[in-house]
């Protein structure tokens, strides 16, 4: 125990710094009732890491948030009537009672209902104190802390002098049934530090009403589902909500569910607001919105930003709730002390620069008008156009040059799909065998890269939305916008010219030429490749970025190889896992690869950034904004690429970005390898190799060919000619028209 404690001290302070007040700090305006910022309320301390009410979770929620956090107890009753800070009235998802006592599960009526589990009432606080621990209750989050923390007393909690302390009390007249009550639990401890109390149930907030006046204690009526029963009045909550008046002769406040306010379509899309707050807000109640938390599969509007969805609640100059109900308190603080009241084009602070991965596409298909306009709106600094070729030599914006994830090619061309390993392991539909007319009359498709593996669906909305964009037409685009630059990036160049016929190196050329793009200075133009010939063969222009991209994992960048890489490039692109790496979620380590490029004099950029908090390690809270900080402020990266260009734009614009100034909140970088630490040793995930460091051989690609004539002059293959890849490709298109037959067949079957 000991030890445990003695890691988690060394994690907070390696993690975070506690917030400054400063008295110079000017005042915001909020639309709250009283217009002050609105309040961050913790739900059981930082419960979307730890277990809820954990001392860890109660410590981390302190150090991590704004100086006047909340912190919330939902308070659980023993048989001998001491208090708990537990979830339910069950023991058994949020502790190892069901080990420890295996037969003792119990049935009882709960407001009308039969609850079968392992009750607090049946449980001495010696029996749950000396023999439970807590586990994570939600199964997405970590579970190497489960069975290492003992339950809280409210005592417990109320002793680390949180700033604010909610206690909730869900169940009084299920507990008054059974001869315990919390009203007397409460005169016992005299509300002493009890700076809020909130229930469902308005005989009990009566009850104490008195002592909670001379305490000067707040009481929050708590909303439930519309269509459930209010045990005192046996109305719904929804006939409640029709006399919010009413609610102020006993309650300053009230708690809602979120969608009380703002709720959701049939298709998880946000319906415009509803009057709740305005109409609260006229009857002097304070609103306070629960169901916040970063890892929720429906995210606020696809755009899984849980920052966005916080200030839709707080800047959307209508309204302001006075509050959230939150398990994730520093990603809350965040959004109001630092991203909020963003007006207008504010300047970034830094140099690192915000660069597109196919435009915005988190919200649109990549490379499509829709989503470059979306990524300049959302004030991108480098937009990219990861160039293709068509069979009859149009140069395009695509991600790839297979068609078959990101386009509706599957359903139009399938017999003309191919193997092409010198591209892909797998078969595909490329670009380069299909016309540009061919390729227009296909829709775009956005890619959603966690569909499969975790339902995650991005803006089905506009699944298909928007226009193709060639080259050229890019590169007006990006002039037109004025945006800082443009990366171009080139793939398969030798593939394409020895194979296909196709110059794709010199059609960019020439559409940088013909833009004047290659003849002036105020926008950046970005060349990047995974080949080193194709950066060589654009060194006679001294404007240009080149960029090396490089696909692999590395762990460490020797001398040799970054001064080869500075004889084809200025700059690289890294994957993530090789600055930070990652085990089973958990930032494990940092590397030194971007120091050891800086000392050569080559920027870092990194890729690919994206919102889902799948893709986001436990040790940056789930938060797309933690591991911008972390690779900005922490790693020290020059460019992130990201997909959702608005929430790193917003990041830099954001005076929290700038750890060199005094200010009550900062966005700090996570530190690799501290949240694994506190876990005990048995727990922690087994380490993990260290990548390879970069080989100087592999950054040496050999000459590009030239390009091959493919027996036509304007260089398009005949069209009665076999494929190149002769025999394999034939039966490829052949098993693949099998399987889109079957397939087919099996969805008429179905319907």
């Amino acid at each position: 125990m000991l030890r445990f404690f003695i890691f988690f001290f060394l994690f907070i302070h390696s993690c975070v710094a506690a917030p400054k007040i400063l008295a110079a700090v000017p005042a915001t305006k909020w639309l709250t009732l009283n217009g002050q910022e609105p309040a961050v309320v913790a739900r059981g301390g930082f419960s979307g890491l730890f277990p809820e009410s954990s001392a860890s979770a109660n410590d981390l929620a302190i150090s991590t948030s704004s100086p006047g956090l909340t912190m919330l107890c939902n308070l659980q009753m023993t048989k001998d009537g001491v208090g708990l800070c537990l979830s339910d009235i069950r023991l058994d998802n949020a502790t190892t009672i069901s080990t420890l006592f295996p037969k003792a599960q119990k049935t009882y009526k709960v407001y009308g209902q039969d609850l079968k589990g392992w009750f607090v009432l049946d449980y001495s606080a010696d029996t749950i104190f000396s023999n439970v621990s807590l586990v994570q209750n939600i199964f997405s989050r970590p579970s190497i802390f489960d069975g290492q923390m003992p339950v809280s007393a409210v005592e417990d909690v109320l002793g680390i002098k949180p700033p604010k302390f909610w206690l909730s009390v869900q169940y009084d007249a299920f507990y008054m049934e059974h001869k315990l009550s919390a009203a007397a639990y409460l005169r016992s401890l005299r509300f002493r530090g009890i700076t809020f109390i909130s229930s469902p149930e308005i005989g009990f907030l009566k009850s104490i009403g008195m002592d909670a006046r001379r305490a000067k204690t707040k009481l929050i009526f708590e909303f439930k589902d519309p269509e459930a029963i209010e045990p005192t009045t046996n109305k719904k909550y929804s006939e409640i909500q029709q006399n919010l008046a009413a609610i102020k002769a006993f309650a300053s406040g009230v708690l809602v569910p979120k969608d009380y306010i703002w709720a959701l379509d049939s298709a998880n899309y946000l319906k415009p607001a509803s009057t709740f707050v305005a109409d609260a807000h006229k009857a002097g109640l304070e609103v306070y919105a629960s169901g916040f938390a970063n890892d929720y599969r429906t995210s606020y509007n696809y755009s899984y930003d849980p920052s966005a969805e916080y200030l839709q609640f707080v800047d959307n100059g209508q309204f302001s709730v006075d509050g959230f109900i939150t398990d994730f308190p520093p990603t809350a603080s965040q959004a109001i002390s630092c991203l909020s009241h963003q007006k207008g084009n504010l300047p970034k602070i830094g140099n690192a620069l915000v660069i597109t991965h196919n435009g915005a596409s988190g919200e649109y298909p990549g490379c499509t008008d829709l989503a470059y306009q979306k990524a300049v709106d959302d004030g991108a600094d480098v937009i990219d156009c990861s160039v293709q070729m068509s069979k009859d030599g149009m140069a395009f914006c695509h991600d790839s040059a297979d068609l078959t994830a990101t386009t509706t090619a599957m359903t139009t061309f399938m017999s003309r799909a191919t193997s092409v390993p010198e591209i892909q392991p797998t078969n595909g539909i490329f670009s380069f065998d299909l016309t540009w007319a061919e390729i227009q009359s296909l829709k775009p498709q956005i890619q959603s890269p966690f569909s499969t593996s975790g339902g995650f669906q991005r803006n089905p909305a506009n699944k298909n939305a928007g226009k193709f964009m060639t080259l050229v037409d890019f590169l007006e685009f990006g002039k037109a916008k004025a945006v800082t630059g443009v990366l171009i990036n080139i793939q398969n160049a030798a593939y394409l010219a020895s194979k296909k016929g196709l110059g794709i190196v010199d059609a960019v050329k020439s559409g940088l030429t013909n833009s004047t793009l290659d003849k002036q200075s105020t926008q950046k133009v970005l060349i990047q490749s995974d080949d080193s010939s194709v950066l060589s063969s654009f060194e006679a222009v001294p404007p240009y970025t080149r960029v090396l991209s490089i696909d692999k994992e590395i762990g460490d960048a020797p001398k040799p190889s970054v001064d080869e890489i500075k004889k084809h490039a200025e700059a690289v692109n890294l994957k993530r896992s090789s600055l930070d790496t990652i085990s089973e979620s958990f930032a494990t380590g940092k590397t030194n690869v971007v120091e050891e490029m800086h000392k050569g004099n080559i920027s870092v950029y990194v890729s690919v950034l994206r919102n889902e908090y799948i893709s986001i390690a436990f040790d940056y809270f789930s938060d797309p904004t933690v591991e911008l900080a972390t690779f900005i402020a922490g790693n020290g990266v020059d460019g992130v690429i990201t997909e959702f260009p608005a929430t790193a734009t917003r990041y830099l614009r954001s005076p929290c970005s700038d750890l060199n100034k005094d200010q009550p909140y900062a966005i700090l970088p996570a530190e690799a390898g501290a949240l694994l630490s506190v876990a005990a040793k048995e727990a922690q995930p087994p380490a993990i190799a260290p990548s390879p460091p970069l080989d100087a051989k592999d950054v040496i690609d050999p000459p590009l060919p030239p390009v091959a004539k493919m027996g036509s002059s304007d260089g398009e293959a005949p069209p009665h000619a076999p494929p190149h890849s002769g025999t394999i490709a034939t039966s490829a298109n052949f098993g693949l028209s099998l399987l889109a037959i079957l397939a087919l067949g099996v969805l008429f079957a179905v319907e």
